[in-house]
């Protein structure tokens, strides 16, 4: 899927999101607290767990999870630099695949605001 409004794209997944908590109660929320476990600050800082986790979702080729995690890299502090990088050891490790998802998380992640802190966002 080539995403091009990142914005709308999360809020309409976090809407579709928020429905199917409403039906999964406990594991929802349990979920929740393995994603906060995950990323909270401890031998790697939440930064890195970021940039790793959108590698992770390039790999996966996983829409949901460019946004996410594009979106809270540019909030702890990732710069494009970074996030180009990630790419790489995404494509590394995923090939082909990961080249055409990698460009959608740059994408996601300019779109989402990550573009200011960095080099300027490629045409």
């Amino acid at each position: 899927m080539a995403v091009t409004d990142w914005t709308g794209f999360v809020a309409q997944t976090d809407a579709r999101m928020a429905r199917l908590r409403d039906g999964m109660g406990d594991v929802a929320a349990a979920f929740g607290g393995l994603a906060r476990a995950a990323t909270a600050d401890g031998a790697l800082d939440p930064r890195t767990k970021e940039l790793i986790a959108l590698a992770i979702g390039i790999a996966a080729r996983c829409d949901g999870c460019l946004a996410y995690h594009a979106r809270a890299a540019a909030r702890h502090g990732a710069t494009r630099a970074e996030i180009v990088e990630a790419i790489g050891v995404a494509v590394y490790m995923g090939g082909g695949p990961s080249m055409i998802y990698g460009a959608e998380a740059l994408a996601a992640f300019d779109g989402l605001g990550g573009g200011r802190s960095g080099a300027a966002p490629a045409g």
